[in-house]
């Protein structure tokens, strides 16, 4: 399966469905499922930003309450990657939420992320730069099942 890494909160912010668009330079022209994988960097302005609004309360009642608890170094979740737009001819039907999680310049990529979920259970895994591939049922195969759609 294809695979995006993610730096935290915004891998979780993913998960979770708050986030709906990923922001990247480049386009994709894959579409289907991609699981998202939390980086094991976290670097502390990343921290520091899942403490301040809006992050914070899009974290906090759905469960994810603080930096020290946002897993890292893991696939953490999967979501349906359904388009993949020009920023600059979409970012201003965007609600202020979801512009303060991404990066809208132009010359940017929105890439929208449907059916988002968590996993049941983290599965650890080293990430990669663009879209790597994750064999579930290789190294997983008592979980792949559950995740496979």
């Amino acid at each position: 399966m294809k695979v995006l890494s993610l730096t935290q909160p915004w891998a979780s912010l993913v998960c979770l469905g708050a986030k709906r668009f990923e922001t990247r330079s480049w386009e994709s022209w894959y579409r289907g499922p991609l699981l998202i994988h939390a980086s094991k960097s976290y670097p502390r302005w990343a921290k520091e930003a899942a403490e301040e609004e809006p992050f914070y309360s899009a974290l906090r009642p759905n469960g994810v309450h603080s930096a020290p608890e946002l897993v890292c170094g893991c696939i953490i979740g999967q979501v349906r990657l359904s388009a993949c737009r020009r920023t600059e001819l979409y970012r201003a039907k965007l609600s202020d939420m979801e512009f303060a999680f991404g990066d809208y310049a132009d010359g940017r990529w929105m890439w929208k992320l449907d059916d988002a979920a968590f996993l049941p259970k983290p599965i650890p895994a080293k990430g990669a730069l663009g879209l790597w591939e994750f064999d579930l049922k290789k190294h997983y195969s008592v979980v792949a099942s559950e995740f496979a759609r």
